[in-house]
């Protein structure tokens, strides 16, 4: 009995990608410009994205970049998509998969009853990444944080 249940569990843990955590597969670095900002004033956040070696992301199904409700910015809609921040789309061999070498920029407007001080912005990118080495690919979700300074 003890032979099938290890065999199953080898078998089973077989099926999935070695990053089905998602944690491993994009790494989001965030800040924000300019780094200080006065009520209704204008800034950007800025990511910057990295995949792991040897994978891609892919605009199918789609990549977006989320915002959790923050009463001291204001975002021109909820949710952001790869043609909304122009992302270039690059094809290889039929495949296509988002240029993320250059910082995603982000605008929003502090809003004008802001309270003085650090606000954390707190967010989600949802995306589609693809091991063409390996066959796989995995629809998978990152979270991420950057701090405004208000004055």
């Amino acid at each position: 009995m003890k032979r099938y249940l290890f065999l199953f569990l080898f078998v089973f843990g077989l099926s999935f990608p070695p990053f089905a955590g998602g944690d491993d597969v994009l790494k989001i670095e965030g800040s924000v410009n300019p780094k200080s900002l006065s009520r209704g004033e204008e800034g950007k956040i800025i990511l910057k994205l990295t995949v792991q070696e040897g994978l891609t992301v892919n605009p199918e199904p789609s990549f977006s970049i989320e915002f959790s409700p923050c009463e001291a910015l204001e975002f021109s809609k909820e949710a952001f998509n790869d043609a909304d921040l122009d992302i270039e789309i690059l094809e290889e061999m039929g495949e296509e998969y988002l240029n993320l070498k250059d910082p995603v920029e982000i605008p929003f407007t502090v809003s004008p009853e802001a309270s003085k001080g650090k606000h954390r912005v707190e967010g989600k990118i949802k995306y589609f990444v693809c091991s063409k080495e390996e066959g796989w690919c995995l629809k998978s979700s990152s979270k991420f944080s950057v701090s405004v300074s208000i004055d």
